[in-house]
């Protein structure tokens, strides 16, 4: 993610209000994680076949009323170029969407079918649902959708711009208190921000998963060995990092460098060897290969989100 002058200074004014509000909202039973509520049966989800069929069913996409700045036939290519490699998904340059890109990360994964039902059904009706969730986004939301730029390739990605804009118009967390209606570049700002457990919180929502998390938006979670406990989680799931992104190579941060977590990233591979540990993640519109000590490893990682697939129909 690019930063700017002026977005470094947000994000530090972003970490500053973080760090304020966190001592009179993060919980007192820093790990403990609510059991998982409001979660739809478990229905079988469609492949990635048949979502490009239905996408292909479509035909010519008329311009929707309710997406003034969306052009129909870059939204439909959009669409049907995410469902067929979910890795290109970007979240933007300098935006505060990573949370949001993690969660359709997993949620292509999971469900490329149903991801692609919604996102036609918003642009046709203008809202739409998952389960129990419904989005019904904003008249701002509305006419952003497709006019934001210079954010990369999210510039060119006008399904994805509408996706990340209804979910940050949907879910809130502490960060969002003192701003939640959006406004023109709000998306760089704490109106799109995600604390731990608004992510979690999406997760439970939208997807069939148990979701099991450990750590804090300001304390790193206590699970003894950090590689053990996120390697034998892998075995049966899919695993989520919440971390301090600032010695990331590939990413550009302000000069003062502040220990907070900033980002998401889903975990492909961990492999130690030779006291070195090699993990291989999604974040960004591709995967990267880092390699780094098991201390700095748990240096950085504060949050470990663990999302199972749930193995019955029952609530």
């Amino acid at each position: 993610m690019k930063t700017t002058p002026n977005t470094a200074i947000n994000r530090l004014l972003n970490m500053a209000i973080l760090s304020g509000c966190l001592l009179f909202f993060v919980p007192a039973r820093l790990y403990a994680v609510p059991p998982n509520k409001h979660i739809q049966p478990v229905t079988q989800p469609g492949t990635r076949d048949e979502a490009i069929a239905f996408i292909d069913s479509i035909g010519e996409l008329k311009p929707s009323r309710w997406w003034p700045n969306i052009k129909p036939a870059l939204f439909l290519q959009n669409l049907k170029n995410t469902i067929r490699d979910p890795i290109r998904i970007y979240p933007g340059d300098g935006t505060n969407f990573c949370g949001y890109g993690a969660l359709t990360y997993l949620l292509l994964k999971e469900d490329p079918l149903g991801y692609a039902k919604l996102i036609v059904q918003i642009y046709h009706e203008g809202k739409g649902s998952l389960g129990e969730i419904r989005f019904r986004p904003s008249a701002a939301i509305r006419k952003a959708a497709g006019s934001l730029r210079f954010k990369g390739r999210l510039d060119i990605h006008p399904a994805e711009q509408m996706w990340y804009l209804c979910l940050a118009d949907r879910f809130k967390g502490y960060l969002n208190f003192l701003n939640r209606k959006y406004d023109k570049d709000d998306e760089d700002k704490l109106w799109a921000s995600v604390n731990y457990a608004k992510f979690n919180r999406m997760v439970r929502s939208l997807l069939p998963y148990e979701v099991k998390a450990r750590g804090a938006d300001l304390f790193r979670p206590h699970v003894g060995d950090l590689y053990t406990y996120i390697s034998d989680r892998m075995k049966t799931g899919t695993i989520v990092l919440f971390i301090n992104n600032r010695l990331m190579r590939k990413k550009n941060h302000p000069t003062i460098k502040l220990s907070l977590p900033t980002h998401y990233i889903v975990t492909e591979q961990l492999i130690l060897t030779d006291n070195l540990v090699t993990l291989i993640y999604w974040d960004y519109g591709g995967k990267t290969l880092l390699q780094l000590s098991p201390a700095f490893l748990k240096r950085i990682v504060f949050g470990i989100t663990s999302c199972t697939k749930k193995v019955t129909n029952a609530r």
